[in-house]
């Protein structure tokens, strides 16, 4: 039995009959035509509703996709990877099976590789805050194999929760994922994900996220480690007063490939969203994506939104790709924009430091450190800033040299 859910739109018969939109004997022209904006992307849960991925197509043109062909073509391990959860008053957490009715709400796969993991995957691993009082929990995954496979998360804040939950990834892996957020009425959830793969490990993650009424989700993405990161959040806010923000850091190093295509859908009268990603490169063949698409539906007035990405280029021979994409279908907004920087250290900042007796080496860390941890300063748990910001120092001690 399929578990398809394919959105598929049909062209209608007046638009048929316009100049140069004849339907063609040749196929279904019609059907053909590509997708031109982000929210008519066809969806299903079965991977094989899509076609095989050629890295000519939009959401893939940016990706190494000859290197990912176990993840999207192969057979996928779908059993309990090994994980671990730090206990909490507050924090549950339990495996579901596949056909439980908690599984699907967040969202689900806009391509290939995460329809191969929905399709792959036997149990869920569910995380449920449920304190109003603020809570952190740790989940933690460690040395997942080299063999590819497939997982499924799902992380729900219940009506009025308060927490934190961070996804600390470590290890090698070669894995293909979906993690739903559900958050729910008046909830204030964090969920942080952690990249410190292997250098050679291979990880593609889809995030969900529905929030609820005057409810809030920050979500943050810290990429480090790892061959390959590809990792997509879209966050729905389809919940009058529902807040959406969305943080990134990443260090790529050479021959290294981070990518991160933002997805910030409003749905729904009074929502506000943040969307700041910011990341540094150094070494022959470093490569970042950052793509960033907000929609501002017709229904969504009152709609607050700015997205930006800024980029630090270290040294020759990286490559940052940064497109930040804006559809507004409302007139009745308080405010929308986009901004997208890719540039070299600040001169002034190297000279300042400098002249107050600092070696070029040692400024360089501290205009990286400083440009990074930005970001990181933002997730409100000093215990978890501590823990990032040394992960930041781990590898600018093996990058800036």
């Amino acid at each position: 039995m399929t578990e398809a859910v394919a959105e598929k739109t049909a062209p209608s018969a007046q638009g048929t009959e316009q100049h140069g939109a004849r339907a063609h004997s040749d196929g279904d022209w019609a059907n053909r035509a590509p997708v031109q904006t982000r929210s008519e992307r066809p969806k299903s849960t079965d991977v094989a509703d899509f076609p095989t991925v050629t890295g000519r197509e939009a959401v893939w043109k940016f990706s190494p996709v000859a290197k990912l062909d176990a993840l999207l073509n192969g057979v996928l391990d779908g059993s309990r990877p090994p994980v671990s959860v730090s206990e909490a008053a507050g924090i549950a957490s339990e495996w579901i099976s596949r056909d439980d009715a908690r599984i699907g709400r967040a969202g689900i796969p806009e391509d290939r590789a995460a329809a191969a993991a929905w399709s792959a995957f036997g149990e869920a691993h569910l995380v449920t805050v449920s304190s109003e009082e603020q809570v952190t929990a740790v989940v933690a995954r460690d040395a997942l194999g080299a063999s590819p496979r497939a997982a499924h998360t799902v992380i729900e804040a219940a009506p009025q929760s308060r927490g934190l939950v961070i996804l600390e990834n470590t290890g090698d892996a070669r894995v293909t994922e979906n993690v739903e957020i559900v958050v729910g009425d008046g909830a204030k959830l964090t969920v942080v994900s952690v990249q410190q793969w292997a250098d050679d490990a291979i990880h593609l993650a889809a995030h969900y996220a529905t929030v609820g009424r005057d409810a809030s989700l920050t979500h943050i993405v810290v990429s480090l480690g790892g061959g390959i990161v590809r990792l997509n959040p879209a966050i729905h806010l389809d919940h009058e007063g529902a807040n959406g923000e969305a943080l990134g850091a990443y260090f790529a190093d050479a021959g290294q490939h981070l990518e991160h295509q933002v997805y910030m859908d409003h749905d729904a009268p009074h929502t506000r969203s943040r969307v700041t990603y910011k990341g540094a490169l150094q070494g022959e063949g470093a490569h970042t994506v950052w793509i960033g698409d907000v929609l501002i539906r017709q229904n969504a007035t009152g709609t607050d939104s700015y997205e930006q990405n800024r980029n630090l280029v270290l040294s020759e021979g990286t490559r940052a790709d940064s497109i930040p994409n804006l559809e507004i279908e409302t007139g009745d907004i308080e405010g929308a924009g986009h901004a997208s920087a890719t540039g070299r250290f600040d001169d002034e900042h190297i000279f300042y430091l400098r002249s107050r007796g600092i070696s070029e080496e040692e400024a360089r860390k501290l205009v990286v450190r400083g440009f990074l941890l930005e970001v990181i300063a933002q997730i409100g748990d000093e215990s978890t800033e501590e823990r990032l910001q040394a992960a930041v120092e781990a590898e600018l001690a093996e990058s800036v040299r």
